[in-house]
């Protein structure tokens, strides 16, 4: 059963205790991330969750992986558009040693100069390594194409320009407005002591004196039809076609996700069997939907030859426009919601994947559905809502498109259209 409760000094918790597994899952959320940024500091939340595994006033950054790495569990992070997450992953018998490293790296890291400067080469190659990999990078050019001049089109990365604005005082000035209390849950899922586990928490995250940030209004988000092309000499070119989506929170994620499913879901689904299986012009092609606090979008990603690119969107094309004709049939959506129920039971066996489910979950929308709630959810998608799903996506043909490839602009409007 998922319980809630606060600290006293009004951190939300949210935990699961799962008592037949030995492992348990711990993460540190916080809801800031590239959308809170503007143009001169965009990448700083990234930036800081990277400091944060650099050394505290107790410990080196040596000794922060031993920490973890001695009781063999595992220590990570990762930065959103709307969302932070420092996390481990241990036995049952060593949370107090996951929950004191998190801890010790939350409150007393010293961002040292030094260190500012070490990292930032590291983020400048991460940069690099990222606009290295074209089919990664096609996702992030869809974004900046339709949220131009908007906070969550930019990258989660920042780029080479911001990254070198960045020094410890405004780190330090972020981490003031954005790491606080109220923006703050931490999520436990795994086999912990039920007795001993609020103390543990008290000991190591109460003494963090309340503080109020500065929470910024976020911009309103207006969806832009537009393509985005990057020159790159690549043997394959990458396209994205997107569509405005849904919001974090929306019940239609549903039928939308059933919508992913048959159209571009896995091996099984349309796009995959008609152009990778039946025609073999793709290695890879697939859909999926991303939802934010007040906005969404519906992507649909293919790799190809550069010859193939003209044949690949006219196909695509033809199935999405099949899709709005025709729909689907019955015996589909009760295969794909079958699908759906067995790939959230699956993932319901690893604590990290609930942990990041419920921590998540409460953090940006302030309350958890349960497994059942989200099965009951699952099974109750009709034909009815799937046809309106079509229409909401699909209906305005509106769309953002980006391309990655040996393809330049006057190429791509000539095979494009």
């Amino acid at each position: 059963m998922i319980r809630k409760f606060t600290l006293k000094n009004g951190v939300r918790v949210v935990c699961e205790n799962i008592p037949y597994v030995r492992s348990v899952s711990t993460g540190i959320w916080v809801r800031t991330g590239s959308r809170n940024e503007n143009p001169k500091n965009n990448g700083i939340s990234h930036f800081v969750e990277h400091m944060l595994f650099k050394g505290t006033s107790t410990r080196t950054a040596a000794q922060i992986a031993e920490c973890i790495d001695n009781i063999g569990g595992q220590i990570n992070a990762f930065t959103g558009k709307e969302c932070t997450c420092f996390y481990t992953k241990t036995l049952d018998e060593h949370i107090e040693i996951a929950l004191d490293v998190l801890g010790d790296m939350f409150f007393n890291s010293i961002f040292d100069k030094k260190d500012i400067a070490l990292e930032k080469k590291v983020i400048l190659e991460e940069i690099s390594m990222y606009e290295d990999s074209p089919e990664e990078l096609v996702h992030d050019l869809l974004s900046e194409t339709v949220w131009a001049d908007s906070s969550i089109g930019r990258p989660i990365l920042g780029t080479k320009s911001s990254l070198r604005n960045i020094n410890r005082q405004m780190i330090l000035d972020y981490i003031n407005e954005r790491y606080t209390q109220t923006n703050t849950v931490i999520s436990v899922v795994g086999n912990y002591d039920e007795d001993r586990f609020e103390a543990l928490l008290e000991k190591y995250f109460g003494d963090w004196e309340p503080k109020n940030g500065k929470d910024q209004e976020l911009q309103r988000v207006v969806f832009k039809p537009g393509t985005g092309i990057k020159e790159k000499d690549t043997e394959q070119v990458h396209i994205c076609i997107g569509y405005e989506g849904i919001k974090t929170g929306d019940d239609d994620i549903y039928p939308l996700l059933a919508i992913s499913n048959i159209l571009g879901g896995g091996m099984s689904s349309r796009l995959y069997q008609k152009i990778r299986e039946e025609k073999g012009l793709v290695y890879s092609i697939y859909s999926y939907p991303t939802t934010y606090t007040d906005t969404g979008l519906f992507t649909i990603y293919a790799g190809m030859k550069p010859e193939n690119l003209k044949v690949v969107a006219s196909l695509i094309e033809e199935e999405i426009g099949s899709l709005r004709k025709n729909g689907i049939r019955q015996a589909e959506l009760e295969r794909t919601k079958e699908q759906m129920k067995g790939n959230y039971i699956l993932g319901l066996e690893s604590t990290s994947s609930r942990m990041n489910s419920i921590g998540k979950s409460e953090l940006l929308l302030g309350y958890i559905y349960t497994p059942d709630e989200i099965l009951d959810k699952i099974s109750s998608i009709t034909m009815d809502d799937i046809d309106r799903m079509i229409v909401r996506i699909f209906g305005s043909d509106r769309k953002g498109l980006s391309v990655v490839g040996k393809i330049n602009a006057g190429q791509c409007a000539a095979i494009l259209g």
